[in-house]
């Protein structure tokens, strides 16, 4: 009678294991960010996004099959140097889509590691035109740098009256450099004047450049460099009493930089993905995370303003979602195929993928910091026809 009942209690412990076997499959969606490194702040912020989408949605239908969904975590260090190992752990990971990366630069650095395992990529925040181009693999979900540049450029020249703009990047860095050329380009052809110069990486010291700006009479001081270079850009420029506002991409659109601006005269204005107050249910439950989470709220820069990054990093999640939907396999080839055909209605707007694997979109948001309270505050949202 005791072996009858060992045996029976033998069965009934394995029919959990055989059930989980039926049911647990596992989709892995690579993440590959910067956690470290000049860019490791936004990084953090653009991760939350999918972080927080992945809590709120951890399961997919593909194929019919429930697939639980893992976000494996790279960390490309910001660096050029450090994106290749980084995109190699991913594909050594057995993904079948990737987002990221927060970084054109790194992004380019990691893309033939992708291509050649036959893994897409879905961009988030990179908006260099070179990541895209020629590259049937790489997606992505943001606006470019000739749009962006030109949206700036409108909004220097005609709403700042600015004649003269200073214009700053790093060397080297691929968003930096193309930003400024399209700025660049588009404020010369309204008929203003760009004086351009470059700085060298592990720059700490702004003081010549800003000097260089206030005796080229420049209206505007444009800097779409990375969250550890403005926050300093912004506070030296406080220091010298400089006149002129920082303008910048993207890149300055955090909580750390306008937390850098309060409490100064100096005025940041940047163009963006997101706004808060466009999605209410999706900015109170991202709040509510926060407040619960201490490690969410520090890697958010210790409070709860919502970076447009973050918004782009949550869509992005949910575009991966609809593709390995859409291919009804976890394979990535056919994630790949199915990518060009996804459309995603997300909180930073409508998504879908042009011929070249770009996102039609046609408005930025443009926002400013009251250096009052450190909060952004919405100025407008600019189209470019």
């Amino acid at each position: 009678m005791k072996q009858v009942i060992a045996l029976i209690l033998a069965l009934l412990l394995m029919v959990p294991a055989f059930a989980m076997a039926e049911t647990d499959k596992v989709v892995k969606i690579g993440v590959f960010e910067p956690a470290s490194g000049d860019s490791g702040a936004g990084g953090k912020q653009e991760m939350l996004g999918m972080q927080y989408a992945n809590l709120e949605t951890p399961t997919v239908e593909i194929g019919g099959e429930t697939y639980k969904v893992e976000l494996v975590y790279a960390d490309n260090g910001s660096s050029t140097d450090k994106a290749p190992s980084a995109a190699q752990l991913l594909v050594s990971s057995g993904v079948s889509v990737i987002l990221g990366s927060y970084g054109s630069g790194v992004s380019i650095a990691g893309s033939e590691y992708f291509k050649e395992a036959n893994i897409p990529a879905i961009g988030v925040t990179c908006t260099n035109p070179q990541v895209t181009a020629g590259n049937s693999h790489y997606f992505r979900v943001c606006f470019l740098d000739p749009f962006q540049g030109t949206v700036l450029a409108n909004y220097a020249y005609s709403e700042l009256g600015a004649t003269v703009a200073y214009s700053l990047g790093e060397l080297g860095n691929d968003y930096d450099q193309g930003l400024c050329t399209y700025f660049g380009q588009a404020f010369e052809a309204l008929g203003g004047t760009v004086i351009h110069e470059d700085f060298p990486t592990n720059t700490a010291d702004f003081t010549s450049y800003l000097t260089n700006a206030a005796n080229y009479g420049a209206s505007v001081f444009f800097c779409p460099v990375s969250i550890a270079y403005s926050t300093q850009i912004v506070q030296q420029a406080a220091s010298q009493g400089a006149a002129f506002p920082i303008l910048g991409g993207d890149t300055l659109d955090s909580n750390v930089v306008s937390n850098a601006a309060k409490g100064t005269n100096v005025d940041v204005v940047v163009t963006t993905f997101y706004q808060e107050g466009a999605n209410e249910a999706f900015d109170t439950g991202f709040k509510a995370w926060l407040g619960e989470d201490s490690e969410a709220m520090t890697n958010n820069g210790g409070n709860d303003i919502i970076a447009g990054v973050t918004a782009m990093g949550y869509d992005a999640y949910y575009v991966a979602l609809e593709a390995l939907k859409a291919a009804g396999s976890t394979d990535s080839k056919a994630v790949m195929e199915a990518l060009p055909g996804v459309t995603y209605d997300g909180v930073s707007g409508h998504i879908e993928f042009d011929e070249t694997g770009d996102a039609v979109r046609n408005a930025a948001y443009v926002k400013k910091v009251n250096t009052e309270t450190g909060d952004w505050e919405f100025v407008t949202e600019q189209t470019v026809g």
